[in-house]
């Protein structure tokens, strides 16, 4: 009798303990379906919203309107937007989605190549975009005065060397990996990491020097640069309230009320990309430091890289919407050829 009730109680445990297991699987496989629709609807409204404001600049460069300074340097913004969002929301949506799992070797290093470009390119172009704006903003008697002429006339030179200097310098972790473990298509599986959706060398086997030398120095001195920027164009922007406020408004120039507007954006996104790249760098230090992390990490990693690009497109277009309004509009009412929109 006592061995009956022995067996029937192993029996109710393991079903009990089987019935934990299915309903702890299940609440995984919920989560990150809610996480997978979470990822699809960040990347198709991330690739909406920077394909929208990408034709919206590529329009008005081949159109009536002329791009202003900032315009090119949003646009090269919003492509470098676009290849984050392509290597990392679209991967990840699909493999959270249980659609494809992302094996081959090949894929992967080229999926992550692509994603640190455009990460590089992302902070890069925020960079320059906050450094030209407060020196556009600048005083005539700040120090400032001689490079307001001259800015301009550099800003597509510093956007093509950014795109070699990202492609160059990201080019080479793929190849010392390559160069280290001596073959094309196999990988020393020993220091592997599973990023979700494909399965790479844990920091492609790059010593702790090169990686901060090419990585971390890099950022780091362009976030301080964003930081000086930001507080530079604060200070201005406070001191021009200051000055308004003893002026009447029927004396205010429509131009520096322009530029404020404008400096505000900037200023707006500037803060925005700050918030989440220092968000990402915590979280994928944090996911550095676990050879094995749990899907939560990785999965909340990836929707906080993708939320700067993903964001960033609206911020944009809520600055240019006045401005393109008022472009279409003249482009319907008339037919000048000439028509520039001030710097």
């Amino acid at each position: 009798m006592s061995q009956i009730y022995m067996s029937h109680s192993a029996l109710k445990n393991h079903c009990c303990h089987h019935l934990k297991g299915i309903i702890l699987n299940d609440t995984i496989a919920s989560s990150q379906l809610a996480i997978g629709i979470i990822f699809l609807l960040q990347t198709v409204l991330g690739i909406w919203g920077n394909f929208s404001l990408l034709y919206h600049y590529l329009f008005l460069y081949h159109t009536l309107c002329r791009l202003r300074v900032t315009d090119l340097i949003c646009k090269h913004l919003t492509i470098a937007n676009f290849l984050v969002i392509l290597s990392k929301g679209v991967p990840q949506t699909i493999t959270t989605l249980r659609l494809k799992y992302f094996a081959s070797d090949f894929a992967c290093k080229l999926i992550l190549y692509v994603e640190r470009v455009g990460r590089s390119m992302s902070i890069g172009t925020t960079c320059l975009l906050s450094v030209f704006q407060t020196i556009t903003i600048s005083p005539k008697n700040s120090c400032w005065k001689n490079l307001k002429v001259k800015a301009p006339k550099y800003i597509a030179f510093s956007i093509s060397f950014c795109w070699i200097q990202c492609m160059f310098v990201n080019l080479f972790f793929p190849l010392y990996a390559l160069y280290v473990s001596g073959k094309w298509h196999s990988t020393n599986m020993t220091n592997t990491r599973d990023s979700g959706y494909c399965v790479a060398t844990d920091l492609e086997n790059i010593s702790g020097s090169i990686y901060i030398a090419l990585v971390v120095f890099p950022e780091v001195s362009l976030s301080v640069l964003i930081f000086w920027a930001s507080g530079s164009m604060i200070l201005t922007l406070y001191r021009h309230s200051r000055q308004v406020q003893y002026i009447h408004k029927a004396c205010v120039s429509p131009r520096s009320s322009a530029e404020s507007r404008a400096t505000q954006s900037i200023l707006l996104l500037a803060s925005t990309f700050m918030c989440f790249h220092t968000l990402s760098s915590i979280f994928n230090i944090t996911l550095a430091l676990f050879h094995n992390p749990s899907w939560w990490l990785v999965y909340t990693t990836g929707l906080i890289n993708v939320c700067f690009p993903f964001i960033s497109p609206f911020l944009l277009m809520s600055r240019d919407s006045i401005v393109s309004s008022l472009c279409f509009l003249y482009m319907k009412n008339t037919k000048s050829p000439n028509l520039n929109r001030k710097t």
